[in-house]
């Protein structure tokens, strides 16, 4: 089995797994997991805040609570599919995604900080 495949199949079972203890304990009842540094210390959301109830949402089949807690990781679910279908069936050339996609990421990630923050949509800011 070629690396790459081997290497998917691998980020699969970690998700996996990591998707079935989410699903199991309910990251809403405090004390069950670690609060986030950065809104520890900024009182802002990170990009990234919410990811676990949204899991935990997502294995519940409750997809438009999940929306609410993250959508960008609602969002970019399906992405991760298919260029994890891509990597594992081989209909794929030697790169899987072009090189710009880094940036791209970089510049969604860092606007959807700022929108989230926004009091328009519900951000700490306008609390």
């Amino acid at each position: 089995m070629p690396k790459p495949v081997r290497d998917a199949w691998f980020a699969a079972g970690v998700f996996a797994a990591v998707a079935v203890v989410v699903g199991l304990v309910d990251p809403t009842r405090p004390g069950r997991f670690p609060r986030c540094p950065f809104r520890a210390l900024t009182g802002l959301d990170c990009p990234g805040c919410g990811s676990l109830r949204a899991l935990h949402q997502l294995v519940h089949g409750n997809v438009p609570a999940a929306a609410d807690y993250n959508l960008l990781l609602v969002v970019l679910l399906p992405c991760a599919v298919v260029v994890w279908l891509r990597v594992v069936t081989g209909r794929t050339s030697r790169r899987v995604l072009p090189p710009w996609w880094p940036r791209v990421v970089l510049v969604v990630v860092v606007l959807w900080t700022v929108v989230r923050n926004l009091p328009v949509f519900g951000g700490v800011l306008g609390a």
